[in-house]
């Protein structure tokens, strides 16, 4: 088995926390989740689904490594860097289809290379003036329309509430690991 690290310890926040404080828990917690379904699994486990699906713990790695980056843009206004500048965006199977070629490591590395640099991102935008309610530095579509880093922060939490559903299926199938919070993480305090 491939061993993989230990999430950091995602403290949580006070009840009376703002909403920035409540939305970087919430996307740090759900970064651990993955990073815990995932954790210490071979290339055939990364790489094996749960029919009748073709979704693999590996193209979940990759493809909220490709989600992570894909929002940097938004708080920065920068492409990502590679490997994933090479990423085939008119192939929306991209990701998953190329993750089988990918070893554990390189997977692992991947995805919390582009988490970091996605919460360092957010953490620069956030340290600007206007918080949650400024607009990102990326334009969608021909009109120029900016999303406000509110709506940015819910989309990519977004993308982890489903991915890390379908993560606790994939890896119960595997080999039985249950559970909705890795053990590094502290108990609930409600």
């Amino acid at each position: 088995m491939t061993e993989h690290p230990t999430p950091a310890t995602v403290t949580e926040p006070p009840m009376t926390a703002s909403e920035i404080e409540t939305v970087l828990y919430l996307l740090d917690r759900s970064r651990a989740q993955l990073a815990w379904k995932c954790a210490g699994l071979d290339a055939a486990a990364l790489n094996r689904p749960l029919p009748p699906s073709r979704m693999t713990l590996g193209g979940l790695l990759k493809h909220l490594a490709l989600v992570e980056e894909r929002y940097t843009i938004d708080f920065t206004g920068e492409a990502p860097g590679p490997p994933l500048n090479v990423a085939d965006h008119s192939d929306p199977d991209w990701a998953w289809r190329t993750a089988a070629d990918d070893a554990p490591e390189a997977l692992y590395a991947l995805w919390s290379t582009a988490a970091e640099h996605s919460r360092t991102a957010m953490a620069a935008a956030l340290a600007r003036d206007g918080g949650l309610d400024q607009l990102a530095e990326f334009t969608t579509g021909e009109d120029g329309a900016r999303p406000n880093l509110r709506r940015i922060a819910a989309d990519l939490h977004d993308e982890y509430a489903r991915h890390v559903g379908h993560a606790d299926l994939l890896r119960e199938a595997l080999d039985g690991l249950v559970g909705q919070d890795p053990p590094t993480m502290p108990e609930k305090t409600w």
